[in-house]
């Protein structure tokens, strides 16, 4: 049996999943709470209502927090050291020291490090950064000099530290840098799910394995996972598209996973989802971390439903908290919403006369101005809408910017969500109703419209979003373009009359749906789409299932390349740039080194239970001959060798 945990931005989720058999014994959901991981997963682990637990022999893992994070601008400092160059373009820290030694794109050396300078630039980050990132051009091609430096750093400062040409084989200084600084930042962030989750699971007595969902569908180990966490970015929709074949066996299918902050979408076909070649692209920055091919929307069940300044419904792609979750413990913001909802000096045309806000965190060293702190100290008491604060300031609402503090994590919105549409028809109700019905009557008074016309246009207008999301990620994936009647989408999702003309045949695939919101508006999409639905069962908890039923797989690429000088054979492997007389002993040394380099990493992730299949690949690459007189030039031969733990799915991600 496994034990599945996914933490997402809004939710905690929990599965026990009886492998062999495919059976979901238990599942349970809770709140995430960011401020202390472990109660949101203790009070999961309580819902799951398990008593078995001593025949647990995995713990699986999937989340969004690195994704988040990323997004968010969070993590730790983090030192950067450069070695060789400096990579043209912005990169995500400003901690940043050069140092001289290099090598040219072959792996050769230029100039040699020296052992002083590296010692100087690594006492400049005592007790100033919390990791170190290191990124030499052309490490990919001999990872000597990164290396050498990270030891130096670990003898040094012992603080965690990582090297690019570990986290990426690609040839892209720019890109590999970018992806060994965020990284880096990124180490605290995992490191305390994991130790949040190991601190739960003591009180359970449950002492196995902790893996990681990759963002390309696979686990890795939690020791890897606290080197590598970036490889951690879109583990929570990987680990909902596993969930979603999984429960459903299809092998062609469209996969859309609706969360409470973003909708997923990812294309099966033949068992394969794509990997993005071009490495996967998470809050600005484009890294070479391997991913599966997601398209992601920010539609949820917890997306900011706001009018904006032409009076037209907007969703997302905001995410702030609804109503009815705050309001049933916040009683008093329903008598707040109620008492400033008709008072005529508040006629907004910028705010929302829904919105409400909380205290975070204590804003700690920011620097505030004083009417930020004043907005500070009266959410200091509990939380308040914003036309409370307003009054209490003496301010029009209009012009009381609160957003920097949301972004700096301070303060958090509350606010009309599509999770408050459900209440307020009686579709669902975990939560508060009754100021579910207050926000929803405030935005129809805002839109002169009866309660009823506006909730059937909250719901069509959500509908219309996720089909454009469906279409958009289609389109994309088979590289063709969607003949909208108007291209600037927004006025076309809310023209209800003219979407039927855009969809004039039926859809190839089904949509399998997953996520807990999922069976309120994907009847009506699937209808307009003309294709047909399956929301599985237990798809509330797909990203748990995923990510107690995912694979772990780990791959190798090594490249092989004639020295024309030396006219030798040089290998070039993660773990040093080797030389040889022939290419045939070049080829027999990478694919040896590789599979033990694999298989390495892949048995000290799994129990001695589980089989390991080493899968190789080689590739000789020629340039065709000018005439025929002449032979094929030979170019390189590339090396690639995957193992793989754990029996696999009927899922594979490719390239």
């Amino acid at each position: 049996m496994i034990l599945g945990i996914d933490t997402g931005g809004t939710y905690t989720d929990g599965v026990i999943v009886e492998y062999g058999d495919k059976k979901i014994l238990h599942k349970a959901k809770s709140l995430t709470t960011r401020e202390d991981l472990t109660i949101g997963i203790e009070k999961c682990m309580r819902n799951l209502n398990f008593r078995d637990f001593g025949n647990i022999s995995l713990v699986s893992l999937s989340t969004t927090l690195a994704t988040n994070a990323i997004v968010e601008g969070k993590g730790c400092k983090t030192g950067v050291i450069l070695i060789g160059d400096w990579p043209k373009g912005k990169l995500p820290s400003d901690n940043i020291v050069l140092l001289d030694g290099k090598f040219d794109i072959k792996g050769r050396v230029i100039k040699n490090l020296e052992g002083q300078q590296v010692g100087d630039a690594i006492e400049q980050f005592r007790g100033k950064v919390d990791a170190i990132a290191i990124s030499g051009y052309a490490s990919v091609r001999n990872p000597e000099h990164e290396l050498y430096v990270k030891s130096k750093v670990r003898e040094m400062l012992n603080i965690p530290v990582a090297c690019g040409h570990e986290l990426t084989s690609s040839l892209g200084f720019y890109e590999r840098t970018v992806t060994s600084i965020l990284n880096a930042s990124l180490i605290p962030i995992i490191m305390d799910l994991i130790n949040a989750t190991k601190t739960v699971l003591q009180k359970y007595k449950i002492n196995v394995p902790i893996m990681i969902v990759k963002g390309d569908g696979s686990l890795m180990h939690e020791s890897l996972a606290t080197e590598k966490p970036i490889e951690t970015i879109l583990s929570g929709p990987a680990a909902s598209i596993i969930g979603g074949i999984f429960l459903t066996d299809q092998n062609d299918a469209i996969i859309m996973d609706m969360g409470g902050t973003t909708t997923d979408i990812a294309i099966l076909m033949e068992g394969v989802v794509r990997k993005r070649r071009e490495g996967a692209q998470v809050g600005g920055w484009l890294t070479r971390v391997e991913a599966a091919e997601i398209f992601t929307f920010g539609i949820g069940g917890d997306s900011y439903l706001h009018i904006n300044m032409e009076g037209q419904l907007e969703i997302g792609p905001q995410k702030v908290w609804p109503l009815c979750v705050l309001g049933k413990r916040y009683p008093h913001l329903s008598e707040e919403l109620e008492t400033f909802r008709k008072k005529e000096e508040y006629q907004l045309c910028s705010a929302q006369k829904t919105d409400c806000f909380m205290l975070v965190k204590k804003p700690g060293k920011l620097e505030l101005g004083q009417l930020e702190m004043e907005i500070i100290k009266i959410l200091e008491e509990r939380p308040h809408s914003l036309l409370y604060i307003a009054h209490k300031l003496d301010k029009n609402p209009d012009h009381l910017e609160l957003q920097p503090l949301v972004d700096t994590g301070v303060i958090a919105r509350i606010s009309l969500t599509p999770t408050d549409i459900l209440h307020a028809e009686g579709r669902y109700n975990k939560w508060d109703k009754r100021i579910a019905e207050i926000g929803v009557n405030i935005f129809a008074e805002r839109l002169n419209q009866s309660i009823r016309k506006f909730l059937d246009m909250a719901n069509e207008f959500i509908t219309n979003k996720l089909c454009y999301a469906c279409l958009l990620s289609l389109s994309e994936f088979e590289n063709q373009s969607i003949n909208f009647i108007d291209k600037t989408g927004p006025t076309y999702l809310r023209n209800k009359d003219q979407f039927g003309v855009l969809v004039k045949n039926t859809l190839k695939k089904p949509i399998v749906a997953v996520g807990a919101p999922v069976s309120a508006w994907m009847h009506k999409v699937s209808e307009k789409l003309n294709t047909s639905l399956m929301i599985p069962e237990h798809s509330e908890v797909a990203n748990a299932v995923g990510a107690a039923v995912g694979q772990v797989m780990e791959t190798v690429e090594v490249l092989i390349r004639p020295d024309q000088v030396t006219t030798c054979f040089i290998v070039h492997a993660p773990w040093s740039r080797e030389s040889f007389n022939d290419l045939e002993s070049s080829v027999e040394y990478a694919i040896s080194g590789a599979k033990k380099y694999v298989a390495a990493t892949v048995k000290g992730a799994m129990s001695n239970s589980y089989n390991v299949n080493v899968l190789q690949n080689r590739e000789d690459i020629y340039t065709e001959a000018f005439t025929s007189n002449t032979e094929d030039t030979y170019v390189e031969t590339r090396i690639k060798v995957i193992a793989i733990g754990k029996p696999s799915l009927k899922v594979s991600f490719v390239e």
